[in-house]
């Protein structure tokens, strides 16, 4: 019974499901669902009801202007890349004319329904017109604020994108006709073309979009392999644990993380599914990652804590952690930096 990102479905009490995979194979599937491979522990389901009515009180702001300066258009020298922070967890990568998209959210509100769950705060950092055209797609899981129905429908019909799924999320498109789509479990490896690689790494979270779907489908990590030397590793949603350790092991340490700061409060409800600040920067630490961006913050009010509290605790985060401020950054919404990968 988990949505909107959070562990909590809105669909809880409107309804909605989605059909289970029945024929996953993997060995973190139980047979009907998929498990981490450190264990959550049991919040509870009165505890998540309580949240859903009461846990985002602390108000937010209505609406937050933008101060865009995306950099579609540049013509970049093969060893750089472009990395364009759009909102939420939606990143455009550009490497190469290749253009890839993480999580990518343009919806009004984040639900079941067009009218109902969570609404933006800020628009997205590039409108939706403006996007160059897009050839992959990265999907982390399939709650509402990170699998938006209708972006994806936007983004077939305007581009017919590759679309990357975890296991038992290719139904959600292939129901409504959508040409490419590949399902994949942690660790697999598929080509995008001759240069770029991904690989689906695992995290620490959850998945459903109804009552009965609860962990039916995976949830995950990219690891996105270019040219293969580089990589930037897009973290979807996560708690901390010592997956980031084992990306590290097996993949190499990434030049650039794009790592979630927010959704974390109260933080005895929440420890399950997300990191707060502080577990982002000992993420990164794992990693051994030189640049992390901030992500999954000041666009939909998804938990408790206040609109500016993820920044003010990634700054006091660093600070303990010895870290400078310069290598755990905010972009702005519609902002791009750029990576020189020769360094």
């Amino acid at each position: 019974m988990m949505c909107l990102g959070m562990g909590i479905s809105l669909s809880l009490l409107t309804g909605c499901t989605t059909q289970p995979r029945s024929s996953a194979v993997s060995d973190h599937y139980a047979g009907e669902r998929f498990y981490n491979a450190t264990p959550l522990p049991d919040v509870g389901l009165f505890k998540l009801l309580k949240h859903i009515i009461t846990g985002r009180s602390t108000p937010w702001p209505d609406l937050v202007p933008n101060d865009p300066a995306p950099r579609l258009d540049l013509r970049l020298p093969a060893e750089q890349v472009a990395v364009t922070f759009i909102n939420h967890a939606t990143v455009l990568i550009q490497w190469r004319n290749q253009n890839i998209l993480t999580d990518p959210v343009w919806s009004t509100r984040v639900g079941p329904f067009s009218w109902a769950g969570p609404k933006r705060v800020r628009a997205p950092g590039v409108a939706f017109e403006d996007l160059p055209r897009i050839d992959a797609v990265l999907i982390s899981h399939n709650h509402y604020d990170h699998l938006d129905l209708p972006t994806l429908r936007k983004l077939e019909a305007r581009d017919q994108p590759r679309f990357y799924v975890p296991l038992g999320d290719a139904h959600l498109l292939e129901s409504e006709d959508f040409q490419s789509v590949t399902e994949l479990d942690w660790w697999d490896r598929v080509r995008v073309n001759a240069e770029v690689e991904l690989i689906f790494t695992p995290a620490q979270h959850n998945s459903g979009r109804g009552i009965f779907d609860a962990r039916r489908s995976l949830w995950g990590s990219f690891l996105i392999q270019l040219g293969g030397e580089h990589r930037i590793y897009f973290a979807g949603d996560t708690a901390y644990s010592d997956h980031f350790r084992e990306i590290r092991r097996r993949l190499g340490a990434p030049d650039l993380a794009l790592l979630p700061i927010g959704a974390y409060a109260p933080r005895q409800q929440m420890r399950p599914y997300h990191m707060d600040p502080a577990d982002a920067v000992q993420a990164q630490s794992d990693l051994a990652a030189p640049l992390s961006v901030a992500l999954h913050f000041g666009t939909f009010q998804l938990t408790n804590e206040t609109y500016t509290q993820p920044l003010t605790d990634l700054t006091a985060a660093l600070r303990n952690a010895g870290q400078p401020a310069e290598s755990f950054v905010y972009l702005g919404e519609g902002r791009t930096t750029v990576l020189n990968l020769t360094q």
